[in-house]
């Protein structure tokens, strides 16, 4: 396979002309950066917020003269653009940053309309306020619990920054393009899963403005083979910030999972994340316990090193269902750590069973709602 350059990208993007300036893209200023990894090239386009929508032929068009090359697996332009400013209030399906109070970053991509994702049923995001609280374990071991009882089920690594399921999946391989458009998502343990971690290197730090954020999930949601699923679980980042609002404005989501450790600390975070989705009308379909006690590997002895029932208490208070305690044990740290989820290595055991049950609840759920009854919603932050 021939080798791509970043000097050749930049060569044949010299043939694609803007049509307001009448020079090329590569001598114009829009060119902002180049990304190249193993035939994947991901280019991003430095634009006046106001050209957006009249822009999206031309960002087409370097896609088209990208993906031409030899060598070129798939190629992504990505139209960005930053403002000091905040934002004006949004028009209906335009999308805006979260407004930081360092600066808003806004991101144009041909409108900011509505992403469908083809054959997937329910698109549900797992969610906590802050990082450490095991929410990507409970990720995917619920996803694979979904899987366990029976349902099409898909993982999407969303935390860009953080990326884990390398890691707790065992993969190793790169994600593979058979049209150049489209990637196949990796298959682990009956999932179809798809991570910004497949792509970069786990040691390469990701140093991406807030629209390179939004960018990467909403093409690893639209430009991936899914195929037919009954649920797609989204591991989310710890908080509140751009792939959270990305998600709640440009998707019909079914539903969020909030997951907290039993701390009063943990508790105040969860509730902000829950009150996030409650704003943008995501239905909260309940609040999972992790680390809810700890269970001694020698002799069985729990001890609620954390407190315990914190969540519990809460979810009553906010008037959502409490879904389950999953406990703070060796066996679920090593499973995943190796590779091979509790839910896979130990499919018999007490632990795998609760996140089985709550695998169970969250589909009563989702299942008792019709899919697309909740449109996505337009967010204007002021």
């Amino acid at each position: 396979m021939a080798e791509v350059t970043e000097s050749a990208i930049r060569k044949v993007l010299e043939t694609v002309m803007d049509p307001a300036s009448g020079t090329s893209v590569a001598k114009s200023g829009l060119l902002g950066g180049i990304a190249i990894r193993g035939g994947h090239v991901a280019i991003t386009l430095d634009v006046d917020p106001a050209r957006g929508t009249a822009l999206e032929p031309l960002r087409q068009a370097c896609e088209q003269a990208v993906r031409a090359m030899p060598g070129v697996l798939s190629a992504t332009a990505v139209m960005t653009a930053e403002r000091a400013a905040p934002p004006p209030p949004a028009a209906p399906g335009q999308a805006h940053g979260h407004g930081h109070s360092h600066g808003s970053a806004t991101k144009t991509t041909g409108g900011g309309g509505r992403i469908d994702v083809p054959g997937v049923k329910h698109i549900l995001a797992v969610a906590s306020g802050k990082g450490g609280g095991g929410k990507s374990t409970t990720a995917v071991n619920l996803a694979l619990g979904l899987a366990a009882n029976g349902l099409a089920t898909g993982l999407l690594d969303a935390d860009i920054y953080g990326p884990s399921m390398p890691r707790m999946l065992g993969v190793t391989e790169k994600p593979e393009s058979l049209d150049g458009k489209m990637l196949k998502p990796i298959e682990r343990y009956g999932l179809r899963t798809m991570s910004i971690g497949y792509i970069v290197n786990e040691d390469t730090p990701m140093i991406w403005r807030g629209p390179m954020v939004s960018s990467a999930l909403e093409q690893m949601l639209r430009d991936v083979q899914w195929g037919e699923l009954d649920v797609l679980v989204v591991d989310m980042p710890p908080g509140t910030g751009d792939a959270q609002l990305t998600l709640a404005q440009r998707v019909a989501l079914a539903g969020a999972v909030i997951v907290s450790t039993p701390q009063d600390i943990a508790l105040v975070d969860a509730r902000k994340g829950l009150s996030m989705f409650r704003k943008v009308a995501v239905p909260v379909l309940g609040i999972v316990e992790n680390m809810s006690y700890f269970l001694c590997p020698k002799c069985g002895e729990r001890s609620e090193i954390f407190g315990h029932g914190g969540a519990r208490e809460e979810a009553e208070k906010l008037g959502v269902p409490f879904l389950g305690e999953v406990p703070l044990h060796l066996d679920i740290r090593t499973t995943s750590d190796s590779g091979r989820p509790i839910v896979v290595d130990q499919p018999d055991s007490p632990h795998t069973q609760v996140y089985k049950n709550i695998a169970g609840r969250v589909w009563k759920q989702l299942s008792a709602n019709q899919r697309g009854a909740r449109k996505a919603p337009t967010i204007v932050v002021r």
